[in-house]
């Protein structure tokens, strides 16, 4: 279960697992962090805060980055469990 912090110094391991799974996927596509945040139709600002885990997103946004990979939400999502079973970065 995700759990906000309350005082926004440490952040939910599933959020970072998730923005380093958008950052590893826009840069493997070309794109800067703005052209990304435009595609998406997000903030380059804000989709800094979710690469950087500081965003717990909402499932409209979500899949408004996913739609921009170019990929359906089970490919993002099974991607995201194989990477944190290679790293060993568990909730």
């Amino acid at each position: 279960m995700v759990k906000p912090t309350s005082t926004g110094k440490q952040k939910v391991p599933e959020l970072l697992l998730f923005g380093e799974a958008v950052r590893r996927r826009r840069k493997k596509l070309g794109y800067s962090q703005e052209a990304f945040g435009d595609a998406c139709g997000i903030d380059r600002s804000y989709m800094g805060g979710i690469e950087r885990g500081e965003h717990n997103l909402a499932l409209i946004n979500i899949l408004k980055i996913i739609t921009a990979l170019g990929i359906q939400p089970s490919e993002f999502f099974k991607d995201l469990d194989q990477h944190r079973k290679r790293t060993g970065k568990a909730p």
